[in-house]
């Protein structure tokens, strides 16, 4: 997908969304998978991470509503990322199966490791 499809599609109004538009603008890594997946396993597969994140003292960035949304749509999901240039926010994007509409949108920063150059 193009970086301006890939915008065009991220015309949500709440915080989540528009810091994805801002990233993905201000020149991001970013990518959208190929194949959808069933939404069930998403959303089973990110409840649990959302879990693991509180455990941890981290509160994702519409993480909760990301997984509510996709478990409503009740159909196959294409997944995409926009990781920002500095690497200290990552963006996880849902998308209808044929990649044409939004589903979700959730963020969270990234670990200060993954900023650590390399030895």
């Amino acid at each position: 997908m193009e970086r301006h499809e890939l915008g065009s599609l991220l015309a949500g109004d709440d915080e989540a969304w528009v810091l994805a538009l801002a990233t993905l603008r201000s020149g991001a890594i970013y990518w959208v998978g190929d194949r959808a997946q069933p939404a069930g396993q998403h959303a089973g597969v990110f409840k649990g991470r959302l879990q693991r994140m509180r455990k941890h003292g981290l509160e994702p960035l519409g993480l909760e509503r990301a997984v509510q949304l996709v478990r409503e749509h009740g159909q196959p999901v294409r997944t995409g990322l926009i990781d920002a240039d500095d690497r200290t926010w990552t963006t996880l994007l849902f998308l209808t199966e044929d990649g044409s509409a939004p589903v979700a949108c959730a963020g969270w920063p990234l670990p200060l490791v993954a900023m650590k150059p390399p030895l």
